[in-house]
């Protein structure tokens, strides 16, 4: 099947405390965006899709030439919201028998293991969601105060989350935008669809924080 990578970027970089939206952000020399998209080239055949709001395309052609990056990829206009961001980007997909691969702009550790791992499943099953165990202790706080859960019954949701191109399109075309749709997973959970997970990586973070940008350099050194 042919692959694709959905790589959704709009953040603005509010929590980084910075000015410059967080995946433009250097990590080890070159910025974030780009670690993201090589992460994805480094498996052959698969077509890259970056989404960007429409205000910051000119400054990544910018820095493309700044850091003589000529990856190819094509660029999609995002939305107001990520849920529009992804919409706009799928359009850029044809129909038929394809995988795509919807994945954060601001994950660049993520694991090429991990990666394959989330095609082949989709492939197989329809989708795959990418996620990690709890490693602390949860509790859930009530009318009374809070109580305790099993958290093995729970996980962290990351990306890439991947599914049959035409499942997909079908979810977010045939869906209102609503504040329940926390990832594109329970967009095509909300149409009816069955969600399969896969284990994804502890390194696989997001950056969104001062500290995750330290973390991800430490990462990266060793």
């Amino acid at each position: 099947m042919s692959k694709y990578a959905l790589i959704v970027a709009g953040g603005k970089g509010l929590r980084m405390g910075s000015e410059i939206p967080k995946q433009f952000m250097l990590l080890k020399g070159i910025p974030i965006l780009m670690h993201t998209l090589k992460a994805f080239r480094s498996i052959e055949d698969i077509h890259l899709i970056l989404v960007l709001p429409k205000d910051q395309i000119a400054y990544w052609n910018q820095l493309c030439q700044q850091y003589n990056f000529s990856l190819p990829h094509q660029i999609a206009t995002g939305g107001e919201t990520r849920f529009q961001s992804v919409k706009n980007g799928l359009q850029f997909i044809p129909d038929g028998d394809a995988l795509v691969a919807v994945h954060d702009g601001v994950r660049p550790l993520i694991s090429i293991d991990t990666i394959k791992e989330s095609y082949e499943l989709a492939e197989k099953m329809g989708n795959a969601l990418t996620v990690i165990p709890l490693k602390d202790s949860i509790r859930k706080q009530t009318e009374d105060g809070s109580r305790s859960l099993n958290r093995s019954d729970y996980f962290l949701v990351q990306t890439p989350q991947t599914f049959k191109i035409n499942e997909i399109k079908s979810a977010y075309n045939n869906t209102h935008e609503s504040n329940n749709f926390t990832d594109d997973a329970s967009v095509l959970e909300a149409v009816g669809g069955k969600i399969h997970l896969v284990y994804g990586d502890y390194k696989n973070i997001k950056i969104t924080s001062p500290e995750d940008l330290i973390f991800a350099e430490a990462l990266l050194t060793n």
